[in-house]
């Protein structure tokens, strides 16, 4: 009882409750626009959410499935707030930075240097590690994030990771040698793989736009259809061109069997052609559910793509007996499409026009401000991404920088939450978890216990990725799960994810009192002391005054709760 009512008082009345933000009652919501279309009415709010998702042409301008997670949530409107601004740096962005009252600060005003970098730390990464701390503190936020954003960094640790799943990543005839026929094996490795990268890591900013990406096209990983090619998807078409041009990235997925014989278009054929991949093209891949398309826009689009497929051995191939010709025409594209031998030149084409659709470039930029910025990402920063896009000829980095520059970005601090993909990956960074011989078994289970909470990464089962916003993963058990995540990975529940002993630094000191040892703990693992109330929480659950010494004995098996109480803190919710 004692512990369960530290842990309610830690975490406070936002964790406790769920954050149960259900979105209803809103009469212009996707929800309400699909009942009044006469569809059946949903029994639920996930239910109500898949319906939208499978009739996304209902949705209003600059709508997708995550905006309608977050409609009718009108914040007030900021106290500090300013006309949007871009500055020439990183730091001179960050030093006019201001704050609003959210989860990190009970009182708005000018954004302090701590405050500065624990906000870019807890959005340009999973969550910093010890050393990501005294590196940023070192380099200064110019230099840090110049070099996060450096597109040949090498990444040693995160290899390391990588590497102990041994059919991470792998291409279809090494999966085909080395497995038995349709074992997802392979496509785990993958999964388990992409997360030690997340907790292990260096290139953090690179791994979080991987994430970006790998949801905005995306092949759920694992899949009946893609057992031996959705891991080389990750490598080759991802990973590859995450901080390329998405021209690139989307004529490579276009290509790539993973992506066709996840949306049947391997299954299409000049008579008979399935229009899965035609539609997500446009609906979720590059101009959005607003951009005006017509059915017949979506039949087009999948006669374009007719003739893409894949070898039973897993390879790309272009069949054009398969092509569908004749005259096709797509929003503002056209072409005569006379023949199935230039069938596939066609379709480069096509994607050529959609990748640089002004449409395409808005659904890029508020992926991206989505990410970094606010579940409702404010209109002007997603413009000014957009154009930045266009210009620069489908380039990402750029679009980056230009965020990083924003004073949106740096007047964010505590208005996004961590998913429970995040919230896990954090924990395992803050305590500060070494690699070693057994660290792929240890992904193994933290994967698992990832796939129970819904969030394993890669897995998300529908064209359309994981959401990104807070509303979608609000549950009061989901948080409870996730409390038991902090306990197993404070107290080394798994082998490959544990060290011997919490580190030093989150350890109580010889003389210590309990108030400067909770102190201390706050500022290492939430960026700030806790409160009065929390810290009198703690106090009750040690069974001591603050102001009393640290009984070292008691606390050598009791030290784990504490930390992973600190980590149940609404402060450590915040990314």
């Amino acid at each position: 009882m004692v512990r369960r009512a530290a842990i309610g008082a830690v975490a406070g009345t936002l964790a406790a409750g769920g954050l149960a933000l259900e979105v209803i009652s809103r009469p212009h919501t996707l929800r309400n626009r699909v009942l009044a279309a006469g569809a059946p009415s949903p029994s639920g709010a996930p239910a109500s959410r898949a319906k939208v998702a499978q009739q996304p042409s209902l949705a209003a301008d600059g709508e997708d499935r995550d905006s309608s997670f977050v409609a009718g949530q009108r914040k007030p409107p900021a106290k500090n707030a300013a006309k949007p601004k871009q500055f020439s740096g990183f730091a001179a962005a960050a030093k006019a930075g201001v704050t609003e009252p959210s989860l990190l600060v009970a009182k708005g005003g000018p954004l302090t240097d701590a405050q500065a970098r624990q906000h870019l730390l807890n959005r340009v990464t999973f969550g910093p590690r010890p050393s990501d701390v005294k590196n940023l503190e070192r380099l200064g936020i110019d230099r840090w994030l110049a070099a996060q954003l450096s597109p040949t960094a090498k990444d040693p640790a995160g290899d390391q990771a990588w590497r102990s799943r041994p059919l991470a990543g792998a291409d279809p005839a090494t999966i085909r040698r080395g497995i038995e026929e349709y074992s997802w094996e392979a496509m785990f490795d993958t999964g388990m793989a992409t997360l030690g990268r997340q907790v292990f890591g260096s290139r953090q900013l690179f791994e979080v736009v991987v994430d970006v990406f790998a949801n905005h096209l995306h092949v759920s990983t694992p899949s009946d259809r893609c057992w031996d090619v959705a891991p080389q998807y990750a490598v080759s078409v991802i990973r590859q061109h995450a901080f390329g041009r998405y021209n690139a990235m989307l004529k490579a997925a276009m290509r790539h069997p993973a992506m066709l014989r996840y949306l049947d278009n391997d299954q299409s054929n000049r008579e008979s052609v399935n229009e899965n991949l035609g539609r997500e093209l446009l609906e979720l891949h590059t101009v959005g559910v607003s951009s005006g398309d017509t059915e017949k826009d979506v039949r087009n689009s999948a006669y374009v793509l007719s003739g893409r497929g894949a070898t039973d051995e897993g390879r790309f191939e272009y069949l054009a007996d398969r092509h569908r010709t004749g005259r096709v025409k797509v929003l503002g594209w056209s072409a005569s499409n006379t023949s199935g031998k230039g069938g596939l030149a066609t379709g480069d084409r096509y994607l050529d026009y959609l990748a640089i659709h002004p449409a395409t470039a808005r659904t890029l930029a508020r992926k991206l401000v989505v990410r970094f910025v606010d579940d409702s990402p404010p209109a002007d920063l997603v413009n000014r991404l957009a154009q930045v896009y266009l210009r620069n000829n489908t380039a990402i980095l750029p679009m980056l920088i230009t965020l990083f520059r924003s004073s949106e970005f740096w007047n964010s601090l505590g208005s996004k939450t961590k998913r429970p993909l995040e919230d896990v990956v954090s924990s395992a960074r803050a305590l500060d978890l070494p690699l070693g011989p057994t660290t792929g078994k240890g992904l193994e289970a933290v994967y698992w216990q990832l796939n129970n909470l819904g969030h394993a990464p890669l897995g998300w089962p529908s064209p359309n990725g994981y959401p990104d916003v807070a509303p979608a993963w609000s549950s009061a058990g989901q948080m409870l799960d996730r409390w038991s995540m902090h306990r197993a990975l404070a107290h080394g529940w798994w082998e490959g994810m544990k060290r011997e002993k919490l580190p030093a630094d989150l350890r109580p000191r010889k003389g210590d009192t309990y108030r400067a040892w909770f102190d201390r703990l706050g500022v290492r693992l939430i960026g700030q002391r806790p409160n009065a109330w929390q810290r009198a929480a703690l106090s009750t659950f040690v069974g001591a005054k603050s102001t009393a010494r640290v009984d070292q004995g008691r606390m050598e098996w009791q030290a784990g709760h504490v930390v992973a109480l600190v980590l149940d803190s609404p402060q450590f919710l915040a990314r």
